[in-house]
């Protein structure tokens, strides 16, 4: 079984920074992406960021140049940092990994709130 937790969420004015944590547990192979995936109240789950086994990086345009997605293949982590926060980034944000045969997995979520 596979589990996925997050850490780090939490209250931050607009401007700050927040770090985002997400360790991976369990029966694990091959992975092929870790990521970041938020949802804010009343809209649909969408991707942050993303980052392959091989290092590839995949961001939403909105977090271009604020948030930096970081990997470590031999620990199954993955972890965001954002800076220059917007009140437009409060959500629950979701890690999430996706291994080659297809198998997805969420965590529970973690609770990001901007606002002065």
């Amino acid at each position: 079984q596979v589990q996925l937790v997050e850490s780090g969420g939490g209250l931050v004015q607009p401007g700050g920074s927040l770090r985002l944590s997400c360790a991976a547990s369990g029966s694990i192979f091959s992975i092929y992406y870790m990521g970041w995936y938020r949802q804010a109240p009343g809209n649909e789950r969408e991707l942050v960021a993303r980052v392959t086994s091989g290092g590839n990086t995949m961001y939403r345009d909105s977090a271009k140049g604020r948030f930096t997605i970081s990997g470590d293949n031999a620990k199954n982590t993955v972890s965001l940092q954002m800076n220059s926060l917007k009140p437009e980034d409060t959500a629950i944000y979701y890690c999430t990994m996706r291994t080659y045969s297809g198998m997805e997995y969420w965590g529970k979520g973690t609770l990001v709130t901007v606002s002065s």
